[in-house]
């Protein structure tokens, strides 16, 4: 009998900055997402002739090294150069060096959070990001919004217990009894019965019960690309912009503080700016 594999995780637990964009204030005039999505089907495997998720997405010293939030970006790279029908998939040594740089050499793991402000202010394989803004992990529709509409999302979740074995038997995940550890995946698809993610040089389903009882922080990254009014029409990226000078100018909590004692301020669901001194 084969000998199962054995895999690292390495996500810290989510790290809270008043700071951090919200992505349901800038989807308020998107149509609903579609009931089902899948970037890798759709997309990354026809664009680039490959259909066979371990060739694209390796496992990054992740059975090694507890560099799962560094892989989970590698991923999200070569997820969005597929999309553009560019094979571009980032070297395990690059994902390790990256790692260690990160932790100034030690085998910690990493918090997404800071992960992801790493990569908004350094290009990372030649990508750049404009900015990142969390979900609300209770609202599916949300998440499924996110995934269709930015070809997946970032994500971490406290592991359960079968969560190794499960993968290596080809379960999909499902809630259980959960551990101290935490992982960071990148999601790709929906549906209404599960969600789809890359890890460990493979895809993995898990039930939106094991979401539910499991993810404790997700992130929509904004690519470059989201500047294009075709790439995402309602999407508000113009607010999104200038709200990321409100914070690089200090102001965005000052504001959000103003709004709570003043909630007269608030019109129709937006805020009246003209009255914010």
């Amino acid at each position: 009998m084969a000998k199962l594999k054995t895999f690292r995780f390495g996500k810290h637990a989510p790290k809270h900055d008043y700071r951090t964009l919200r992505l349901k204030d800038y989807i308020s005039k998107l149509a609903p997402p579609p009931e089902t999505y899948d970037v890798l089907a759709s997309d990354v495997y026809p664009n680039l002739g490959i259909s066979d998720p371990t060739q694209l997405f390796p496992i990054d010293g992740n059975d090694v090294y507890g560099d799962c939030t560094i892989a989970g970006i590698s991923h999200a790279i070569t997820v969005y150069r597929g999309m553009i029908s560019q094979n571009v998939i980032p070297s395990s040594d690059d994902i390790v060096k990256l790692y260690f740089h990160l932790t100034d050499g030690q085998d910690t793991g990493l918090n997404e959070l800071d992960v992801l402000n790493y990569w908004r202010q350094n290009s990372f394989e030649g990508d750049e990001i404009i900015a990142y803004a969390k979900i609300d992990v209770t609202k599916h529709d949300q998440v499924m919004q996110a995934i269709s509409l930015f070809g997946g999302i970032y994500l971490g979740f406290q592991v359960q217990v079968n969560a190794i074995d499960d993968f290596n038997n080809g379960n999909p995940w499902t809630p259980g009894d959960l551990t101290n550890d935490g992982h960071a995946v990148y999601a790709t698809a929906y549906d209404q019965n599960y969600v789809t993610v890359l890890t460990w040089g493979n895809t993995q389903l898990g039930t939106w019960g094991w979401w539910d009882e499991c993810v404790d922080e997700a992130y929509a990254i904004i690519s470059p690309e989201a500047a294009d009014p075709k790439f995402a029409p309602g999407f508000d990226l113009d607010q999104l912009l200038e709200d990321l000078q409100d914070i690089a100018q200090g102001g965005l909590q000052e504001k959000r503080e103003t709004i709570r004692e003043n909630p007269e301020m608030i019109v129709r669901g937006k805020v009246a700016k003209n009255r914010i001194k």
